[in-house]
């Protein structure tokens, strides 16, 4: 095990440091939005134009990175995320922080492109998937934290916008300093979103309806959490709870769908999140125990699905396409997470707060019926065929696990 992070340590240094600013600015930017009294249509515009900023960084990133390399590119993002988070303190205009959450998101793709396909080539067939599992681990574990970090000053203030720049700043630093190698180039490749319907419609559409559920969580929850019970130590804990529990269901959701039809489990967590969903809709407006148990429940059930789809289509996915399939379905995800805010926040703004989680039970019905409807028409994937599950870090915004431009997959040999 050491020998296989010795390589990677400055890496994911770097990683840990970059993730903490951005889950801080993550849940900080929503609760100072509603302190503006910006107004929850500008607020989901906010969420939307993150990963609008994200689809492109995906698509033009690489090109990027190509023309002058990982370490330049990643201190270029970095220096430009980092200053984007102080600005948004000096503009106070809901039409500026669109342009700013825009470029945050292009920039943190493109980074997360720079991590992975550096963690990918410093893997082996052998060592992937711990060296990834532990990746998991950190994006979780430090998002959590930079969320809590809101509980250490005023919102207000400039003080927890100067903390978030100056991790994401410090994050430079390990990998500037760092005597690795970085990896080869990249090399582009297509993205064909009406193949991967073809061969895997629950996968491709499960992408989808995670995006236009969880885009609207990471934009509007802080302010859903904000307006039930009124201080920022309740937002941090709300969103926190949520990945936390995330991260927890991942495993035996995981497990289950490795013996039985994929499509089965993905039903049964999309019910469990609608009706986690529809129970903070309607018991949002109790604190305490109630609040952030239901919160568990859906972050448990909601989170794990982006992993699920996934591993449902690469169960139909030839030995080569795994790469296409990555970069395919995260972009389906970045499309939903574009729209979902939109609608959410315009539900909000016309029939209260409590409408986002109606709205979220809303989208994993539809899931669920979908997925009902092609399990009755499709058997499942033979058990030769089936790739093992592997955790995805939807829950935490990054890319994937699967690097979609390295040519390399921790899902098979």
């Amino acid at each position: 095990m050491t020998a296989a992070i010795v390589p990677i340590i400055t890496l994911l240094l770097s990683v840990a440091l970059l993730l903490m600013g951005n889950g801080l600015q993550g849940t900080l930017l929503p609760v100072r939005a509603q302190l503006e009294d910006f107004g929850a249509l500008n607020i989901g515009i906010l969420g939307s134009s993150y990963f609008m900023g994200f689809a492109l960084g995906c698509l033009i990133g690489p090109k990027a990175v190509m023309r002058v390399g990982h370490i330049r590119v990643f201190t270029a993002m970095v220096s430009i995320a980092s200053t984007i988070s102080i600005l948004h303190v000096l503009i106070l205009s809901p039409q500026i922080w669109w342009v700013f959450r825009g470029i945050t998101g292009f920039c943190f793709a493109t980074l997360y492109i720079v991590i992975e396909s550096w963690l990918n080539e410093k893997s082996t067939n052998t060592t992937r998937g711990l060296i990834f599992s532990i990746y998991t681990i950190i994006n979780l574990t430090v998002i959590t934290i930079g969320q809590m970090l809101l509980t250490l000053a005023d919102p207000l203030a400039f003080t927890l916008f100067g903390l978030a720049s100056v991790l994401v700043s410090l994050s430079a630093v390990p990998v500037a300093l760092a005597n690795t190698s970085p990896p080869a180039d990249l090399t582009a490749i297509k993205i064909r979103p009406g193949y991967l319907y073809k061969i895997s419609p629950v996968g491709l559409i499960g992408c989808l309806a995670v995006g236009l559920a969880n885009g609207p969580f990471w934009a509007l929850a802080p302010v859903f959490a904000q307006r039930e019970n009124g201080d920022v130590a309740s937002v941090a804990i709300f969103m926190s709870v949520a990945v936390i529990s995330g991260a927890v269901g991942q495993y035996p959701l995981g497990k289950l769908s490795d013996n039985i039809d994929r499509r089965k489990v993905i039903i049964l967590a999309s019910l469990g999140a609608a009706m986690a969903g529809i129970g903070l809709a309607f018991i949002g407006h109790h604190s305490g125990p109630v609040f952030f148990g239901v919160a568990a429940l859906f972050g448990f059930f909601a989170f794990p699905i982006y992993s699920l789809a996934v591993a449902h289509l690469n169960d139909f996915v030839e030995a080569d396409g795994f790469v296409e399939a990555a970069s395919g379905l995260l972009l389906m995800f970045a499309a939903g997470a574009v729209v979902g805010p939109l609608i959410a926040s315009a539900l909000m703004r016309y029939y209260g707060v409590n409408t986002l989680f109606a709205y979220t039970a809303t989208v994993h019905i539809a899931l669920a019926a979908f997925a009902f409807y092609r399990l009755r028409n499709r058997a499942p994937a033979l058990a030769q065929d089936r790739v093992d599950f592997v955790d995805s870090l939807r829950v935490a915004q990054t890319v994937s696990v699967i690097d979609p431009l390295s040519g390399q997959s921790d899902t098979k040999p």
